[in-house]
């Protein structure tokens, strides 16, 4: 299998909503449209940023449906999956492969602390589940579980596994999957705040929850890493990572204060769905000034 299209600067895709906080056909389309035009790699359809633990089954289908429709043969398209039982995450899978998405993936199960061996079970069940290849997601913060690199060796027996999303925050982890696993192996940056990091000690690319709002910076990381010139990498993270604390710096979600960016840009995919936080009070109007933080660094980049 080829992988290199699994190479690349890939958004994790927001979830859209209509102003009654409804799933919405045209706003999931004009975001789609909108990253594509960026000249990003890929989409990472239903993942954390987009809420997918605060959607129903039938509404996650109708994100994938509408995302493939828009882009499918244009980027690279990967489903995340992971839903609270293995039945509906087959279910998901199975819709995904018919949509014709180029892979799969999953967290681990969520709530239960579940032993390492009924995590291996779920993933292998998704993973059997479907033709299509597979890309574990490693984020320990949110689900309690830490992947091992003893389960990593021995779900690589399976064929399917191309690759590892890794959102542990220790570096470190990327370069032991990828010594862990054979020469093909992808392993994507999950954790924003540390791409540049991530990418010298092994990482294949990156998949993100900031990237939908600021893909030129880093496309633009991404080229600085590419062509060698890692000042200007070390620069464009320490910008990066300004820009990302500025983003959690409000009372309301990362994603309610990302979506209202977009809002002002001409994008506008609705608000956050609870219990995540939307914007309110005096914090809304604080959006322009991270706005304006935002453009200065692109400015600033596409004169270097």
């Amino acid at each position: 299998m080829l992988l290199k299209k699994f190479k690349g600067i890939i958004p994790a895709f927001y979830a859209c909503y209509d102003d009654a906080g409804e799933i919405s056909q045209e706003r999931i389309i004009k975001l789609s449209q909108y990253l594509y035009e960026k000249g990003i790699k890929g989409l990472y359809v239903g993942g954390s940023s987009g809420e997918c633990i605060y959607q129903s089954l039938a509404e996650r289908k109708a994100t994938l449906k509408y995302v493939a429709e828009s882009l499918q043969g244009k980027l690279t398209l990967i489903a995340h999956v992971g839903a609270p039982s293995t039945k509906e995450s087959v279910e998901l899978a199975k819709y995904a492969e018919e949509l014709g998405y180029d892979a799969l993936s999953a967290i681990p199960p969520i709530y239960f602390q579940l032993p390492e061996s009924a995590i291996e079970k779920y993933w292998l069940e998704i993973m059997n589940s479907t033709e299509l290849p597979f890309i574990s997601y490693n984020i320990p913060q949110t689900t309690g579980y830490n992947l091992s690199v003893s389960l990593l060796k021995r779900l690589l027996k399976n064929d399917k596994l191309i690759g590892v999303k890794n959102s542990s925050m220790p570096v470190m982890d990327i370069e032991r999957f990828k010594a862990a696993a054979h020469e093909e192996f992808i392993v994507f940056n999950g954790p924003d705040e540390q791409y540049v990091s991530g990418r010298l000690i092994g990482a294949d690319g990156g998949i993100g929850g900031t990237y939908g709002v600021i893909p030129e910076l880093f496309l633009k990381a991404e080229e600085f890493i590419a062509t060698g010139n890692f000042s200007n990498a070390r620069e464009i993270q320490h910008d990066i990572n300004d820009i990302i604390i500025a983003l959690c710096s409000l009372n309301g979600s990362m994603y309610s204060v990302i979506k209202e960016i977009l809002k002002i840009r001409g994008i506008n995919i609705g608000s956050v769905r609870g219990p995540l936080e939307a914007l309110h009070g005096e914090d809304l109007g604080k959006v322009e000034g991270i706005k304006r933080m935002i453009d200065e660094a692109i400015e600033k980049y596409q004169m270097a």
